[in-house]
Order: structure tokens, then C-alpha cells, then sequence
């Protein structure tokens, strides 16, 4: 005990260690609370080890003499920024965990115009009076997908939530069984249809679908018909389901509305790039659909939004709406959204400059010369004898929710060790000040080319070199 408390009295004074060059730096980029507060934190780390006899006589001077490098270090983690930037080594190109699409940067150059000055967002610049943030983007999405009108909200649900709302409450609404889906987060088409105030009406089954079930459930209280794109999942084998062009009969023989939510929203029929047909906004509204709902987001390649495209009456009857209040959308995700969006006005443009689009379509060649580059970053830079680099074939995924089924052919940089753990290695990936994030399969870790940009080899091969210092490796 007599011991420990001689311990105790070499733990350096807080007043000392601000006076520490290093620390003292910090003083100038973050506030002195947060410096003095990882100070205590480690000073009472090594109060601990003392009283748990981790720590004795030989060992605490080492200890104390690292104590600034661990402030500095703890520092830097306390002042980084929760939400922040990670390389993405999956495949996985719309990752709903890792952000989604991405956006580029001659878009991002628009958002920032917007954002660091004022704008028209609610102002009619012809007219010197108060406009509506809904028209910035109204024509262009009518120009793209050929409907009536349009308007936009922050997100998919809130779309589905606002049409359901405004044309089905206290009514019913017929679905397929087959359609019932959830979406991320747990949320399901039947809760998002209770929210609405609609009342929900399952015909046919899980598997089979037919038209004559949705007739049989037409009434006086029918208020519309919904058809939702199972995007996120298919049921193979014995099944059927009802086109919305087989709906469209029906929606004029009873004149009520039909509505199509098709999740992910695609507006280039991506089958011509070697992917699966997935239906595009503009087939639903050839195909007599009147509202039609999807993501700003996923495979449209945008920001987070939902938006909403139809007959005009119908788009009017929501603007008025009282939860399109809640709704809507900033200034920031319009101007986002319509420089993207702009780019669809030039098909090859848009597969150009859209990361979403130019990442799935993006050739095995493209791959391959990419695979070689970071090979050789690699072998150059990595030295470590246990450690075994290759370049191997695999496969991509569309990921958000769309196109369940498409495997991608591509190509990645596998690592293993023959002696070290690649459980603690991938765990020192995602710690770094720009995270790797890979796929990890029977004791190998997997960088996926598709998702991962040229100019980020440099920050994965420091990345992995960093990695394999902490996990004890020599270079």
C-alpha cells in the first residue's frame, strides 16, 4: 500500500502536462476543455492500474513519459467529428450502412454555392414575391420521367406516407400480399399505410397475385390501388403478380387513382450497361400509373429524398397537405438534386459523372488496371513476411434495396496472414482517421475496386501500414 501511494505522487500535475508542447498545441485547434478533459481521463486510467497493481516502480515512468503521445491521441479522437468520411471496401455500391450514393463533386460545387450565400429557395424572382421551394424542381422531374407534375419530400416513406394521406384517408387502399414489404429500419408498407390514415386491404397471396383478387376487393370505400416494387427482395418459383398495366384496366373500369411505389428510383434502363431490367419511372407513367413514388437516393444517385410524380390534380391535392409541412425538403437537398438530375438530361453524362451509375456500370478491364495499381502501391509499401496479397475475382452487389439478385463481376485485393489474427487486423481498418471498411470471408479480407476510388489508394495503403503497426507487424 505504502508502495501505491509513492505511485500516486509521480502522476504528473494537469497544470504540467498543458505545458507539454504537443499538448500545448492543442490549445490552439480545440477547446481547453476537451484537452484538460482527456488529461484527467488518462491520468485516472493510470490511477486505476495502480490500484490494481497493474502498474509498479519499473513500469510507471514508461507509462508516464507516453502520457503526452495518449493525451494528443485521445484529444484528436474526443475533437473528431461523429459523422465522418470511410473507404469503402465492400462492393456494396449503394451501402445503406456507409452513406448510400455518392455525390460529385462538380454537384457538390452547386451545394456549396447554395449553401454560403443566400437563394431564391421560397422567393419568385419574376415576380418579387414569395415563391414555393417545390418549383425548383418540379419541371425537370416532369422534363425526365413525362409526367403531369411533381413534387419532392425528404424521403421515400414520407412519400408513400404523403400520397396514402392525401388520397386514401379513412379509406381502403388494395396491396398484394406478395407487395407487404419492409423497408429499412424495420419499417413496413402496413405501418406506413396505418400512419397514413388509410386502411389497408391484402389481396391474393404471399406467392400469387392475380387480377381478378383485386377486383373482388373493389367497393364503394376503395379510394385507390397500389402496386410496390419489391426492390429489396424476389420470391422465385410458383408465383405470380398483376402489372400496372394489367392495374391500369382496372383503374378505369372503377375510375379510381393507381399508385406505384418503386423504392429505388431509376430513370436509365441500366439492362443496356449489362445489369438486370429494373422498371424505370418513366415506364410506370407510360403505363397509366398516377402517382408514382421513389428515391432521390439509391439507384438515381442523388441525395436523400422522396420524390413524388403524376397526374396534376392529384400533386396539388398533397402541396396542401398539412404534413407536406413536416415534410419537405432544405434548401441543400434541392440543389443537390437538381444538379443531379440535370445530368439525366444526357444519358451518357449522366452514367459519366453519376458515381452511383458509373460505379455499376463500370467495365472488368477498368477493374482490373485498377486492381494492378493498388497491388503494386501494396507490394511496394508492405513488407510483412506472414502477410499474403493477391489479386482474386469476385463479385459486387447493387446494395439500397435494389436488384436483390445482380452479382457483379469484379475485382479485389484479398489479405490474409499466416500467422496473425484478421479479426483484430479488420478491427484496426475501421479505426483509423479514415476507416477502411471490407468484407471479411473464411480468414480473408476483401477490397472490392468497384467502391473504391483511385484517389484513395494512397490513404488505403497508409491505412493498411498503420493497421499492421498496431497489430504488432514490422515493416
Amino acid at each position: 500500500m505504502e508502495e501505491n501511494k509513492k505511485l500516486f505522487t509521480l502522476i504528473p500535475k494537469v497544470d504540467e502536462l498543458l505545458e507539454e508542447d504537443n499538448i500545448s498545441k492543442l490549445l490552439d485547434i480545440m477547446p481547453r476543455k476537451l484537452v484538460v478533459d482527456s488529461i484527467r481521463e488518462e491520468m485516472d486510467l493510470i490511477r486505476e492500474d495502480i490500484k490494481n497493481n497493474i502498474l509498479n516502480e519499473d513500469t510507471i515512468h514508461q507509462r508516464i513519459k507516453s502520457l503526452p503521445k495518449l493525451i494528443v491521441k485521445r484529444a484528436n479522437n474526443k475533437n473528431s467529428y461523429r459523422l465522418k468520411r470511410v473507404i469503402n471496401g465492400t462492393g456494396v455500391v449503394i451501402h445503406t450502412n456507409i452513406g448510400r450514393s455518392l455525390i460529385h463533386k462538380d454537384i457538390m460545387d452547386n451545394v456549396v454555392e447554395i449553401a454560403t450565400n443566400y437563394s431564391n429557395l421560397e422567393y419568385d424572382l419574376e415576380e418579387g414575391v414569395r415563391g414555393s421551394r417545390y418549383s425548383h424542381l418540379e419541371d425537370i422531374v416532369v422534363e425526365i420521367t413525362g409526367g403531369e407534375a411533381a413534387m419532392v419530400v425528404n424521403n421515400n416513406a414520407a412519400a408513400v406516407l404523403l400520397v396514402l394521406s392525401t388520397l386514401a384517408k379513412d379509406r381502403d387502399v388494395i396491396v398484394s400480399r406478395g407487395e407487404l414489404i419492409e423497408i429499412g429500419g424495420s419499417f413496413r408498407i402496413p405501418d406506413v399505410m396505418e400512419q397514413s390514415g388509410a386502411t389497408l386491404v391484402s389481396v391474393g397471396t404471399t406467392n400469387k397475385t392475380h387480377i381478378w383478387d383485386y377486383e373482388n376487393a373493389i367497393n364503394e370505400e376503395t379510394a385507390a390501388l397500389l402496386k410496390v416494387h419489391t426492390s429489396n427482395y424476389r420470391i422465385l418459383g410458383f408465383t405470380s403478380s398483376v402489372s400496372s398495366e394489367e392495374l391500369y384496366v382496372l383503374k378505369q373500369k372503377y375510375n379510381i387513382p393507381l399508385i406505384e411505389d418503386l423504392g429505388s428510383g431509376v430513370l436509365i434502363d441500366l439492362s443496356k450497361y449489362g445489369l438486370e431490367y429494373e422498371p424505370t419511372v418513366q415506364d410506370s407513367i407510360k403505363n397509366g400509373v398516377d402517382v408514382v413514388t421513389f428515391s432521390g437516393d439509391k439507384l438515381l444517385g442523388g441525395p436523400q429524398a422522396g420524390i413524388i410524380v403524376g397526374k396534376k390534380e392529384y400533386i396539388e391535392a398533397m402541396k396542401k397537405n398539412p404534413l407536406t409541412r413536416a415534410f419537405r425538403i432544405d434548401k441543400f437537398t434541392i440543389s443537390a438534386l437538381e444538379a443531379t438530375l440535370r445530368l439525366y438530361l444526357d444519358e451518357e453524362k449522366a452514367i459519366e459523372k453519376i458515381p452511383t451509375l458509373n460505379m455499376l456500370t463500370m467495365g472488368i478491364d477498368i477493374l482490373e488496371n485498377k486492381a494492378n495499381m493498388l497491388y503494386n502501391l501494396l507490394m511496394e509499401r508492405i513488407t510483412q513476411e506472414d502477410l499474403i496479397i493477391d489479386i482474386v475475382d469476385s463479385y459486387s452487389e447493387v446494395g439500397g434495396g435494389s436488384l436483390p439478385l445482380e452479382r457483379i463481376p469484379t475485382k479485389c485485393i484479398s489479405l490474409r496472414f499466416e500467422v496473425s489474427s484478421i479479426t483484430e487486423f479488420e478491427k484496426h481498418l475501421r479505426k483509423l482517421d479514415v476507416p477502411i471498411i471490407t468484407r471479411v470471408y473464411k480468414d480473408t479480407i476483401y477490397i472490392d475496386l468497384r467502391t473504391v476510388k483511385e484517389e484513395e489508394f494512397y490513404l488505403v495503403v497508409d491505412g493498411i501500414s498503420c493497421a499492421l503497426k498496431e497489430l504488432g507487424g514490422v515493416h
